[in-house]
């Protein structure tokens, strides 16, 4: 969210020779002019969404034809549901959808019940996916490039009593 068209476009170019899979977020997410500029000249694909929370706002990066990835955050866009939406909307233009890494366990759930060509890869932030999934006593985590996708209740998320120091429950009245 740093860069300008130029900068961005002179990156595209001095990367393309490494074929990155894409630049993400290189400009101001309310920019729409400048990524639909900076996909058409780009040699690199761009991804774009994380900070769009809506389906309204990914339909107007798909409008504008801005983005070859979309990439919501699944916390951040509402949830499982409006994913889902997201997922159908996308589905319109012919462009993937891979949910921004923070909540693994929910995307990879989400992630399953979509057809490959919507949902080809997982995205999994090393660092943070460890962070995220500290409290987990089953963790998601890619074994040659490829993840398991849980099958138990609760999308497989269940606390490990093991890391957990105490229990407190909090008690408040309502008023």
């Amino acid at each position: 969210m740093s860069w300008d068209v130029p900068y961005t476009l002179k990156m595209a170019d001095l990367l393309a020779d490494v074929e990155p899979r894409w630049i993400e977020e290189p400009v101001m997410p309310d920019k729409i002019a400048q990524y639909a500029e900076i996909r058409a000249l780009s040699p690199v694909p761009i991804a774009g969404g994380e900070h769009e929370y809506t389906r309204w706002g990914m339909h107007a990066l798909l409008e504008a034809g801005a983005c070859d990835v979309l990439q919501p955050d699944t916390y951040w866009a509402g949830g499982v549901t409006e994913l889902q939406k997201i997922y159908a909307v996308a589905s319109v233009y012919d462009i993937p959808v891979i949910p921004h890494g923070h909540s693994v366990p929910t995307n990879v759930h989400l992630m399953a019940a979509q057809p490959v060509t919507s949902a080809p890869i997982l995205e999994y932030l090393m660092k943070w996916n460890q962070i995220h999934q500290y409290f987990l006593k089953d963790k998601i985590v890619p074994v040659n490039g490829y993840v398991t996708v849980p099958d138990r209740p609760g999308m497989g998320m269940e606390l490990d009593s093991a890391v957990i120091d105490e229990d407190r429950y909090l008690a408040f009245e309502v008023t």
